[in-house]
């Protein structure tokens, strides 16, 4: 027998280190080449981790909630497979029916001596439900040891129909599936009632859940199939919070030790990274920002065209696509604007600007796990219409946690949409590696000097920075002309 273990590896370029959030596997279970073993956090984003080995998993060697270091062995898989780790879904044509979640042994009569196969028994029955969901998502799937299915940081699986713990403990003679067949057994009937009573939740609630030290089992669920989702954590909480300070709310009672009062959240993760860059950035490169006000009335009239198109039907489309194409227009008339100042290796005499001949378009995008900023390759290549699918699956992506490293590598230019939560400006920082940025405000009506008279128009007010060393003032200033130009005439982008 070989013992292989797996060192945490490089998901993206540069990384250095990361957290285990949650292990998808359990010692003793056996597992097959790409199975997912773990889910970690990088500085940016949540990586699932799968197997380079087949075999079955001997130790996990770091916990859930540590950051290691790249090359740090996190679990150890032998080769001696524990059971038939062949998928169920390319098992040959010939081989007999089996239950759901595996095949039950041979009966003893309830006198095995081993308690492992006692509870291979108990894995193998379909405890948890008589058959996958008709809209689950498919999973690689992989055959769970018992201990897998009750480890409290297994993955999830959903149920259809449940037994209810009723059904499990009735009687031998009552028994109708072989998951009431084996309450013969009385050693069982604890670990039974626990499976069947185990709260659903995905993943990543359960790790919220454990941040806040919230026991799920005392949180109602709302979830279309009784899981516990985040909203239902979010109430609790508050729930929670309110009863224990009721008077205080926020705030914290005067009469309670200092340590009672203040909140302490470690630095890591995304907020770790964001932190470093946003230092290195502001101190690294000489900011200078500049701002302009812009009549973007026709904006939101050509967007509204674009809605009630039958070309854009289905497809998301705000202001937010024709800044887009107004920074990708307005940065080939400046090409300056789309490089990165690169200094010596060695400290000495030597550094260079590299203007870029493509437009990785970076947008920055706040979501539940911090400040992200994934960008679009080439997009200097795409039409208005890919445009804007790209920027809808560009934010969606980001949302859902599922941005992977190399889309936020390799940024050339970024926009930022402070608009979006009310803000009309700002002096944003430029992204490490670049030298521009633009802030994009909120577009409200104004009253607006037209023609000699005022009257009401939809403005919104653009703010720039530059890295000083490679754009010079009338640079950025003829830059955010350009932009605001587009903003106030889209039809320029025909030229």
């Amino acid at each position: 027998m070989t013992l292989n273990k797996f060192n945490l590896p490089d998901v993206g370029e540069g990384l250095t280190e990361a957290e285990i959030v949650s292990w998808k596997v359990k010692p003793g279970d056996a597992v097959a080449i790409n199975d997912v073993l773990c889910e970690i956090e990088t500085a940016k984003s949540l990586v699932e981790l799968p197997s380079p080995f087949a075999g079955t998993v001997t130790e996990l060697l770091v916990p859930e909630g540590v950051t290691i270091d790249v090359g740090t062995a996190i679990i150890s898989v032998s080769d001696d497979v524990s059971g038939d780790p062949t998928p169920a879904d390319v098992r040959a044509p010939e081989a007999p029916a089996q239950p759901l979640y595996g095949k039950l042994p041979a009966s003893d009569g309830g006198t095995t001596g081993s308690a492992q196969a006692t509870e291979s028994a108990l894995a193998g029955g379909p405890l948890v439900g008589s058959g996958p969901k008709a809209d689950a998502v498919k999973r690689r799937p992989r055959k769970a040891s018992p201990a897998s299915a009750l480890s409290p940081n297994a993955p999830e699986v959903e149920p259809v129909q449940p037994h209810s713990p009723a059904e499990v403990t009735q009687s031998p003679g009552q028994a109708t599936s072989p998951a009431a067949a084996v309450d013969n057994r009385p050693t069982l009937g604890g670990t039974i009632t626990g499976l069947v009573n185990r709260v659903l939740a995905k993943p990543p609630v359960r790790k919220i859940a454990r941040d806040l030290g919230i026991d799920l089992a005392d949180v109602v669920a709302t979830g279309s199939r009784g899981e516990v989702t985040r909203e239902d954590l979010v109430s609790y909480q508050a729930q929670r919070d309110a009863e224990l300070d009721k008077a205080d709310g926020f705030w914290g009672k005067a009469g309670k030790p200092q340590d009672q009062r203040i909140e302490r959240i470690p630095v890591k993760g995304v907020r770790k990274a964001t932190a470093k860059a946003m230092v290195d950035s502001a101190f690294a490169a000489p900011h200078v920002s500049i701002f302009v006000d812009v009549d973007a009335s026709r904006t939101m009239e050509f967007v509204k065209r674009l809605k009630s198109s039958r070309d854009f039907e289905g497809i998301k489309v705000s202001p937010l696509l024709i800044l887009a194409k107004a920074v990708i227009w307005a940065a080939a008339r400046n090409p300056s604007v789309n490089a990165t100042w690169v200094d010596n290796a060695d400290g000495t005499d030597g550094a260079e600007i590299q203007v870029k001949h493509y437009m990785n378009l970076g947008i920055a995008a706040a979501t539940p796990r911090g400040l992200m900023v994934p960008n679009i390759k080439n997009a200097q290549d795409l039409s208005l219409k890919e445009l804007a699918l790209a920027l809808n699956n560009l934010a969606v992506t980001a949302r859902s946690g599922k941005t992977k490293p190399a889309e936020m590598q390799g940024g050339t230019l970024t926009i930022t949409n402070i608009g979006a939560l009310g803000i009309d400006t700002g002096t944003p920082i430029i992204n490490p590696g670049e030298v521009a940025i633009v802030a994009f405000g909120t577009i409200k009506q104004k009253p607006w000097v037209l023609d000699g008279e005022v009257i009401p128009r939809w403005i919104t007010t653009l703010g720039g920075s530059f890295d000083h060393r490679v754009v010079d003032g009338d640079l950025s200033a003829r830059f955010m002309a350009d932009v605001a130009a587009i903003l106030e005439e889209p039809a320029l982008l025909l030229d």
